[in-house]
């Protein structure tokens, strides 16, 4: 008899643990799994804090996780949230093929999923970022109007695979159409790395010596490593150097003249809206399928307001 009482309060015990929340309680908080690209990357960690503010107003528990610029680590982690049975997952995916099988587990685990800032292949319960695209585009406008829509330019891009590489670099071919006058000399990349930005820099400036009228990187942390470069190398006044992200360096670095501009992109709207997406589809409310957040031109004419943002 005292056996099967024990087997019996196993059984109840069991029932009761499959019914908790992965965070440990029954209630009705909503716990959410995020699995981020690359927590060393300033801007990734813009989104992280600023989706943790916004779960602090909403009540909602994350499970924060960092790929580390893996997809396999990615999907292990999806796979790992399912696991925990998460009632949403938000995806900052590392490649567009690569980060897909995430997508796919997580739609067939029945939990809807929003990508955040970067795209797949899979198509995901719903979408939130900016239109890689339209980021080039402004940093090869502006690159035109200080060069008089004429000289030779040099493209840093990012890691090879991720949608933003792939967008970004699309867009820049497409505005260079428009000023046939502007040569793309030589285009490499540098992996979104501060530090590769800097060495890429130094090789193209012992490639090209004076024949450099304007760089392009496609984030703010290459760009910030080409600057290094130039400005220890004494070119940088020949040069007019803009990137991508406005971070929090890049934005100090334009006020004191140094980075002739940077486009911003607003990781805290992306966090925050992407948060509140996966909210509303758990909630069974009305949600837009796709975000797409404007990028902005920020220069020294205007970084005082961007620097001053919340």
């Amino acid at each position: 008899m005292r056996k099967l009482i024990v087997v019996l309060l196993v059984a109840v015990l069991v029932v009761i643990l499959w019914l908790m929340k992965p965070d440990g309680s029954n209630s009705d908080r909503l716990v959410i799994g995020v699995s981020l690209l690359n927590l060393s990357n300033e801007f990734i960690v813009d989104i992280r804090e600023a989706m943790e503010a916004k779960a602090a107003e909403l009540d909602v528990t994350l499970i924060v996780t960092d790929a580390e610029r893996s997809a396999e680590k990615q999907i292990q982690q999806i796979e790992s949230f399912i696991t925990r049975r998460v009632d949403a997952i938000i995806l900052n995916p590392c490649e567009v093929e690569a980060s897909s099988p995430a997508v796919d587990k997580a739609i067939a685990a029945g939990i809807p999923i929003v990508n955040v800032n970067s795209e797949t292949r899979s198509e995901p319960t719903a979408f939130v970022g900016s239109r890689d695209e339209e980021s080039a585009e402004i940093a090869i406008k502006y690159v035109a109007e200080r060069l008089g829509g004429r000289g030779r330019l040099l493209m840093m891009t990012g890691y090879p695979g991720q949608a933003a590489e792939i967008k970004r670099t699309e867009g820049a071919h497409s505005a260079l159409k428009q000023h046939p006058d502007l040569n793309l000399i030589a285009e490499q990349t540098a992996n979104w790395s501060r530090e590769e930005g800097m060495a890429l820099m130094e090789n193209w400036l012992q490639a090209y010596r004076d024949g450099i009228d304007a760089v392009f990187a496609q984030n703010d942390e290459m760009g910030l490593g080409a600057l290094n470069a130039l400005l220890s190398a004494g070119v940088k006044d020949r040069i007019v150097l803009v990137s991508v992200d406005a971070i929090a360096d890049a934005l100090a670095a334009v006020k004191e003249g140094r980075l002739d501009a940077t486009v911003f992109q607003n990781a805290r709207g992306q966090a925050a809206t992407a948060l509140e997406t996966a909210v509303k589809i758990v909630r069974g409310q009305p949600y837009e399928k796709t975000v797409l957040i404007p990028f902005e031109l920020v220069t020294r004419q205007n970084v005082e307001h961007y620097i001053a943002k919340p």
